[in-house]
């Protein structure tokens, strides 16, 4: 065969392997065990540390994530939904939905500091670097109340006129992002002021659970429950791309490196799309796990992380019940780990 052609198969085979690299970048890694009982929520990563912590139950289980094992657990946190790290301050804070309370961890020993009282049912809980802050919301109190991070005092109490789900911190802007589920639409909150500033629509997203932030390109990202996510330019508020996900999302992350958006779905498919510039389509519809709702992505490694377990059957409701969550089988909960085609 002469050089040129050589040189065209070469050159075809490159682009095809790009192409395939693109359409299925995630493949399934492996799964660590976590075990008990009890049902999970939010997971969060700490990448400078290394870890991974779950909500789980009444617990927060903390993993090693070189070793991809449990190191720890931070206990009496009831019905806890998150769990977030200040490094710079060596300590966590945690959401706990049944107690309305937040508790302050020190990170080196998973010792409970003290307790700080929130709104009703705090779901939610992120960290705003710039004022050293910790957003907890409030999610039957529709409400954030914000702490000090470093006296673990409350500094104010922002009603927010809806139920929140995830945020986001924008610290470039001073905004605080909120996802408002019953209203599907943005809080805007200014973490300077301390108030709402802004309410932007979702349509045609509704009820709107995770969410992530592209800050350097001004993009926002909201996974609905009416199976779409969509992409929101932060600097007029307003919805400028959208692409259809799975049913029974409760989780997005965002990539900064690999530009990826992720959309996490109960019924187990994790939707990965590419935002470029104005447009955001899907390359991946990567297959999970019944259960697996909720991420947690690792910078670093561009790994991501979904809890999901084994449920009882339900039973048959009847046509005027309200549907109730699945049981947990105990010792089934597991944590599944995805990551880029190497």
């Amino acid at each position: 065969m002469r050089l040129e052609a050589l040189f065209a198969v070469f050159c075809a085979l490159t682009v095809q392997y790009a192409t395939a690299a693109t359409e299925r970048p995630y493949r399934y890694i492996q799964e660590i065990a976590i075990g008990g009982e009890g049902s999970w929520d939010i997971a969060t990563v700490d990448a400078a540390a290394r870890r991974l912590y779950l909500s789980h139950a009444s617990k927060v289980v903390v993993v090693d994530l070189e070793k991809n094992a449990i190191i720890g657990e931070i206990a009496d946190t009831p019905g806890v939904h998150a769990f977030v790290a200040v490094q710079q301050m060596q300590r966590g804070f945690s959401s706990n939905g049944k107690e309305s309370k937040c508790s302050v961890v020190d990170l080196k020993t998973f010792h409970t500091i003290a307790k700080v009282d929130t709104g009703e049912n705090p779901d939610a809980v992120i960290f705003e670097p710039k004022r050293g802050e910790v957003y907890v919301f409030n999610h039957t109190g529709r409400s954030a109340t914000v702490i000090d991070a470093g006296t673990a005092k409350v500094v104010t109490t922002i009603p927010l006129d809806g139920t929140p789900e995830f945020a986001a911190v924008d610290n470039t802007a001073g905004r605080v992002y909120c996802n408002l589920e019953d209203k599907s639409e943005i809080a805007v909150v200014d973490t300077a002021k301390h108030k709402v500033v802004a309410r932007w629509p979702l349509a045609p997203g509704e009820e709107p659970t995770g969410i992530a932030l592209d800050a350097a390109h001004h993009r926002l990202f909201a996974a609905c429950h009416n199976k779409l996510m969509v992409m929101i330019d932060t600097t007029p508020g307003k919805v400028v791309a959208t692409v259809a996900i799975g049913a029974g999302t409760d989780g997005c992350a965002f990539d900064d490196a690999l530009q990826l958006a992720f959309a996490s779905c109960g019924e187990g498919i994790v939707t990965i799309a590419k935002e470029e510039t104005a447009t955001l389509s899907v390359v991946q519809t990567l297959k999970t796990e019944p259960g697996a709702r909720t991420i947690a992505l690792d910078p670093q490694t561009h790994r991501i992380y979904l809890p999901t377990a084994q449920f009882v059957p339900a039973p048959s409701p009847s046509p005027e019940a309200q549907p109730s969550r699945p049981t947990v089988v105990p010792n089934t909960l597991k944590v599944l780990v995805y990551g880029p085609v190497q």
